[in-house]
């Protein structure tokens, strides 16, 4: 609401590392391990009793530690574990289809944009500073954030436009960096390391 927070419905399958994207009415949730990797997507939506889950298409290939970008409706889900995935996929709303992949394949990365101008950047093993823009074809490799981490949160709302923050390098991080559409500046930092 603006001010504080508000229990609503949980998720079906309660999973960490899982990706996410859209709004606070309108809502994905997708992949994640529960012990055992899932391709399992929920979608949320709000309506009566604050809003309920339920389930949407799996995604093409099971993994956590992905990144994501866009709405409910129209996601981009890039990356993951295990291993370092490269793989890209889009989401309309009922299935999700494998897209050009990421140049370089990752973990623990984070997204912002939508499906037609995101951008993926951070993730690892090892620490990565790279940075991908998606054109809602291709990814292209432009120029990298100014210290490597994995784990980091983003948000913009595309990809010429985006924030950094937070992570782990070999410990949390309070780092914040801004994106312009071209080079990462380094901005004030969190007030606290996670």
């Amino acid at each position: 609401n603006g001010t504080s927070w508000t229990e609503t419905t949980d998720l079906n399958t309660g999973r960490e590392g899982l990706a996410g994207a859209g709004t606070n009415t309108a809502a994905l949730g997708f992949g994640g391990t529960t012990g055992s990797i899932t391709a399992a997507t929920e979608e949320f939506n709000t309506g009566i009793a604050g809003g309920s889950w339920a389930t949407g298409g799996d995604l093409n290939t099971a993994r956590y530690n992905l990144g994501s970008a866009g709405t409910q409706t129209a996601a981009l889900a890039f990356g993951g574990a295990p291993g370092t995935k490269n793989e890209t996929e889009n989401y309309n709303g009922t299935n999700w289809t494998e897209v050009n992949n990421l140049n370089n394949g990752r973990a623990a990365l984070a997204g912002a944009g939508t499906n037609t101008a995101a951008l993926a950047f951070g993730g690892g093993p090892p620490n990565s500073a790279l940075t991908e823009t998606w054109n809602g074809t291709n990814w292209t490799e432009v120029n990298d954030l100014n210290t490597a981490r994995r784990f980091l949160s983003g948000f913009g709302a595309n990809n010429t436009a985006a924030l950094a923050f937070g992570g782990y390098i070999s410990t949390d991080q309070v780092l914040t960096e801004s994106w312009n559409g071209t080079n990462w500046t380094e901005v004030n930092d969190l007030n606290s390391a996670r």
